[in-house]
């Protein structure tokens, strides 16, 4: 069965323009019939699942080694931005030297 604008609008709860939008764009799976647009709920469906999160396990671990390489990287920024007390060091006057 195939879905209207006005079905699928209810059913995502989005407004009827944005779906007009997106299926012109080419962001929504859609046909167009005689000009009308018209959505098949199975291809909906498998274009709403695209969007879900994956799971953690998913995500590559970063070995800790790599991380103190960049916590050092910030010390030494720190280092150079700041003077003992957190004030921020003088830069060279946009004059240059006087």
């Amino acid at each position: 069965m195939l879905l209207t604008v006005k079905d699928l609008s209810v059913w995502l709860n989005m407004k009827p323009s944005t779906l007009y939008l997106w299926a012109a764009q080419g962001k929504i799976p859609c046909r167009k019939i005689h000009g009308l647009i018209r959505f098949e709920r199975e291809q909906v469906l498998v274009w709403l699942q695209s969007f879900e999160r994956k799971a953690p396990g998913y995500m590559p671990s970063v070995p800790r080694t790599q991380h103190n390489d960049v916590d050092e990287l910030i010390e030494a920024a720190k280092r150079d931005a700041y003077t003992r007390h957190g004030e921020i060091r003088p830069t060279a006057s946009p004059k240059g030297k006087e």
